[in-house]
């Protein structure tokens, strides 16, 4: 074989090991970024090209290493803790105030935790997504339903404001800490105070019933 022709050879292997490498690089890639943000990266997925995707997600784990994530002290764990047994009892009676509380509640634990909130909702989206994937979708959601609820009609149903207050719970119970029961010990109560009235009330229609029909 000529000196030429081992020359191409050669290249031609380099060339074919440059390839296998750069599709290696890339599956690893997508399989962290997938394994970071899941849901999210399947979300953003149906939405654009997997190029764009990436490209984006990674700058967003960029920008998050950028900041200033800190845990939150016991006191303030409780503190906040406390706050949201406050707006689960206000629910019973007033579920929109409720609702309105809760976004303004979740905004002030981001900032406590470190996440910038003075821009727009989709970048806290952006931010949320790097460390909490699996609830930042339960936000977005829940965010919709406070926007509705501070439009002109501030028409939203019952249950939307249900599934809000929810969803709502779901990414505070995320920021303050894994096992962390936000309920607390003042609504759990509350919420036995309202089943037992419930069956009162359940307990008297049906005597109100009964009286009627046999008169």
């Amino acid at each position: 074989m000529s000196t030429g022709a081992i020359i191409g050879v050669i290249v031609a292997v380099v060339i074919v090991v440059a390839l296998v490498a750069l599709v290696v690089v890339a599956q690893s890639r997508s399989r962290h970024l997938r394994a970071r943000f899941g849901d999210e990266y399947d979300r953003a997925l149906r939405e654009r090209p997997k190029r764009e995707v990436e490209r984006e997600l990674a700058a967003r784990e960029k920008r998050h290493a950028s900041l200033d994530i800190r845990p939150l002290d016991p006191a303030a764990r409780e503190r906040y803790t406390k706050a949201w047994a406050g707006v689960q009892e206000r629910f019973v009676d007033r579920p929109a105030e409720a609702v309105a509380e809760a976004d303004r509640l979740v905004t002030e634990l981001m900032a406590e935790r470190g996440y910038p909130v003075d821009g727009d909702h989709e970048q806290r989206f952006a931010d949320l997504s790097v460390r909490h994937s699996s609830t930042v979708e339960h936000y977005r959601q829940a965010h919709g339903v406070s926007t509705r609820l501070a439009g002109k009609d501030g028409s939203v149903s019952t249950e939307d404001l249900r599934e809000a207050i929810v969803r709502y719970r779901s990414l505070f119970q995320d920021l303050l800490g894994d096992g962390v029961d936000v309920r607390g010990a003042d609504v759990r109560d509350a919420e036995a105070r309202a089943d037992r009235e419930r069956a009162l009330n359940n307990g008297h229609a049906t005597r109100t019933t009964d009286n009627v029909e046999h008169r």
